[in-house]
Protein backbone atom coordinates (compact mmCIF):
# COMPACT_ATOMS: atom_id res chain seq x y z
CA UNK A 1 0.00 0.00 0.00
CA UNK A 2 1.45 3.50 -0.88
CA UNK A 3 1.18 6.55 1.35
CA UNK A 4 -1.73 8.08 -0.54
CA UNK A 5 -3.65 4.91 -0.04
CA UNK A 6 -3.02 4.46 3.47
CA UNK A 7 -3.84 7.97 4.38
CA UNK A 8 -7.22 7.37 2.51
CA UNK A 9 -7.53 4.35 4.73
CA UNK A 10 -7.20 6.11 7.75
CA UNK A 11 -9.34 8.25 6.51
CA UNK A 12 -11.99 5.99 5.85
CA UNK A 13 -11.47 4.63 9.10
CA UNK A 14 -12.45 7.95 10.95
CA UNK A 15 -9.26 9.39 11.29
CA UNK A 16 -9.10 13.18 10.76
CA UNK A 17 -7.24 15.27 7.56
CA UNK A 18 -4.35 15.67 10.21
CA UNK A 19 -3.86 12.33 11.44
CA UNK A 20 -4.66 10.64 7.94
CA UNK A 21 -1.75 12.94 6.36
CA UNK A 22 0.35 12.56 9.49
CA UNK A 23 0.58 8.61 10.16
CA UNK A 24 1.31 8.04 6.01
CA UNK A 25 4.19 10.19 6.85
CA UNK A 26 5.67 7.60 9.09
CA UNK A 27 9.02 6.98 6.80
CA UNK A 28 9.99 10.54 7.38
CA UNK A 29 8.44 11.60 10.38
CA UNK A 30 10.13 9.11 12.60
CA UNK A 31 6.56 8.74 14.49
CA UNK A 32 4.86 5.53 14.69
CA UNK A 33 1.00 5.28 13.62
CA UNK A 34 0.20 5.54 16.92
CA UNK A 35 2.04 8.39 18.20
CA UNK A 36 0.61 10.47 14.49
CA UNK A 37 -2.71 9.38 15.37
CA UNK A 38 -2.64 11.20 19.19
CA UNK A 39 -0.45 14.45 17.80
CA UNK A 40 -3.23 14.99 15.43
CA UNK A 41 -6.36 14.06 17.17
CA UNK A 42 -6.95 17.84 18.04
CA UNK A 43 -6.20 19.43 14.41
CA UNK A 44 -9.14 17.80 12.63
CA UNK A 45 -11.56 20.13 11.08
CA UNK A 46 -9.35 23.37 11.61
CA UNK A 47 -8.83 22.61 15.31
CA UNK A 48 -12.29 22.57 15.62
CA UNK A 49 -13.21 26.20 14.77
CA UNK A 50 -12.89 25.85 10.77
CA UNK A 51 -9.55 27.43 11.26
CA UNK A 52 -6.43 26.55 9.70
CA UNK A 53 -7.41 22.63 7.49
CA UNK A 54 -5.72 19.70 9.11
CA UNK A 55 -3.95 18.12 6.16
CA UNK A 56 -2.07 22.17 6.28
CA UNK A 57 -0.81 21.70 9.78
CA UNK A 58 0.01 18.18 9.42
CA UNK A 59 2.01 18.74 6.00
CA UNK A 60 4.09 21.59 7.82
CA UNK A 61 4.64 19.17 10.93
CA UNK A 62 6.42 16.33 8.05
CA UNK A 63 8.18 19.47 6.58
CA UNK A 64 9.00 20.08 10.07
CA UNK A 65 10.72 16.90 10.97
CA UNK A 66 12.46 16.44 7.72
CA UNK A 67 14.57 19.46 8.05
CA UNK A 68 15.28 19.14 12.11
CA UNK A 69 16.50 21.62 14.21
CA UNK A 70 19.91 22.65 14.58
CA UNK A 71 20.76 23.21 17.90
CA UNK A 72 23.62 24.95 17.24
CA UNK A 73 21.63 27.55 15.27
CA UNK A 74 17.98 27.36 16.36
CA UNK A 75 16.89 30.87 14.65
CA UNK A 76 18.53 29.65 10.81
CA UNK A 77 16.44 26.30 11.70
CA UNK A 78 13.64 28.12 12.37
CA UNK A 79 14.16 30.46 9.28
CA UNK A 80 14.41 27.49 7.07
CA UNK A 81 11.45 25.47 8.31
CA UNK A 82 9.37 28.50 7.73
CA UNK A 83 10.15 29.25 4.73
CA UNK A 84 9.04 25.51 3.76
CA UNK A 85 5.73 26.29 5.38
CA UNK A 86 4.92 29.57 3.85
CA UNK A 87 6.14 27.76 0.39
CA UNK A 88 3.71 25.08 0.77
CA UNK A 89 1.12 27.68 2.33
CA UNK A 90 1.20 29.04 -1.00
CA UNK A 91 0.94 26.60 -3.45
CA UNK A 92 -1.54 25.31 -1.94
CA UNK A 93 -3.49 28.61 -1.41
CA UNK A 94 -2.87 29.14 -5.07
CA UNK A 95 -4.66 25.40 -5.60
CA UNK A 96 -7.84 25.92 -3.88
CA UNK A 97 -8.23 29.75 -2.70
CA UNK A 98 -7.96 29.12 1.03
CA UNK A 99 -6.23 28.06 3.81
CA UNK A 100 -9.13 27.38 6.30
CA UNK A 101 -11.24 24.59 6.79
CA UNK A 102 -14.45 26.68 6.79
CA UNK A 103 -14.39 28.45 3.84
CA UNK A 104 -12.70 24.85 1.96
CA UNK A 105 -15.71 22.54 2.90
CA UNK A 106 -17.74 25.16 1.00
CA UNK A 107 -15.38 25.00 -1.91
CA UNK A 108 -15.96 23.33 -5.53
CA UNK A 109 -13.20 20.76 -5.21
CA UNK A 110 -12.71 18.31 -7.73
CA UNK A 111 -10.88 15.05 -8.60
CA UNK A 112 -8.80 16.98 -11.37
CA UNK A 113 -6.72 18.54 -9.06
CA UNK A 114 -5.15 15.75 -7.37
CA UNK A 115 -3.63 13.03 -9.67
CA UNK A 116 -4.13 11.11 -6.49
CA UNK A 117 -7.20 11.21 -6.33
CA UNK A 118 -8.17 10.61 -9.71
CA UNK A 119 -6.00 7.56 -9.39
CA UNK A 120 -7.81 6.39 -6.16
CA UNK A 121 -10.74 7.64 -7.43
CA UNK A 122 -12.42 9.37 -4.62
CA UNK A 123 -14.12 12.59 -4.91
CA UNK A 124 -14.82 13.07 -1.14
CA UNK A 125 -13.60 16.81 -0.39
CA UNK A 126 -10.94 16.07 2.51
CA UNK A 127 -9.60 13.34 0.72
CA UNK A 128 -8.86 15.26 -1.94
CA UNK A 129 -6.98 18.12 0.12
CA UNK A 130 -5.30 15.63 1.99
CA UNK A 131 -3.46 13.92 -1.58
CA UNK A 132 -3.30 17.64 -2.49
CA UNK A 133 -1.41 18.33 0.36
CA UNK A 134 0.36 15.00 0.21
CA UNK A 135 1.26 15.64 -3.37
CA UNK A 136 2.83 19.00 -2.66
CA UNK A 137 5.07 17.82 0.41
CA UNK A 138 6.33 15.12 -1.81
CA UNK A 139 7.41 17.89 -4.71
CA UNK A 140 9.08 19.96 -1.92
CA UNK A 141 10.92 16.88 -0.07
CA UNK A 142 11.89 15.69 -3.68
CA UNK A 143 13.28 19.29 -4.32
CA UNK A 144 15.26 18.94 -1.69
CA UNK A 145 16.92 15.86 -2.56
Amino acid sequence: MNRYEKAMAYHKQGYNCNQSLLAAFTDVTGLDEQTSFDLGAGFGAGMFTGEICGAISSAVMVLGRATPVDQDDPVASKRRTGALAKEFQKRFEEKFGNLRCAPLLKTEIAPEQSPAAQAIGTTNRCEILILSAMEIVEDMLAARG
